[in-house]
């Protein structure tokens, strides 16, 4: 047996399911609501995120029924790797399929749930939810380019 973790000894596409989940830092940064410039292509990230994050705890509340409840939600799969430049330079799965190393502060590496929270990276507490704000003013929560 490899001494290697999982994610440096297997592609995405050969991962378990439970090795496929366990990738998700817990940050949400994917629940963010992203702006897509119609001209250049370019993917901007507001604050705004989807009505059912907990932002206390950074979890989806409706995470086994959010493609009905939120039918844009995207499911990742290893299959879309190729398309993973719109999540955040952060997320483990983008990281991987661009043939990258998980940060030192992502729980895989820590054991440590709490440590992206620790880092900064999520939403923990952040954040307006996408009900409670018009959607002609979400160009007014750019908080950065993806």
């Amino acid at each position: 047996m490899s001494a290697e973790p999982f994610w440096r000894r297997k592609t995405l596409a050969q991962m378990s399911k439970a090795e496929w989940e366990s990738l998700c830092d817990g940050c949400a940064l994917c629940c963010l609501h992203k702006l897509e410039d119609e001209d250049t292509g370019e993917v901007y990230y507001t604050d705004v995120h989807c009505r059912y994050m907990d932002t206390g705890n950074c979890q989806c509340t409706v995470y086994l029924q959010r493609n009905k409840k939120v039918p844009s939600c995207v499911w990742l799969t290893p299959e879309q790797a190729e398309s993973f430049f719109w999540l955040p330079q952060s997320c483990a799965y983008r990281l991987l399929a661009e043939g990258k190393d998980l940060p030192a502060w992502h729980p895989l590496q820590t054991g440590d749930p709490e440590s992206v929270h620790r880092a900064g990276i999520s939403i923990k507490n952040k954040g307006i939810a996408d009900d409670q704000i018009a959607e002609e003013d979400w160009q007014e929560r750019i908080i950065w380019k993806a």
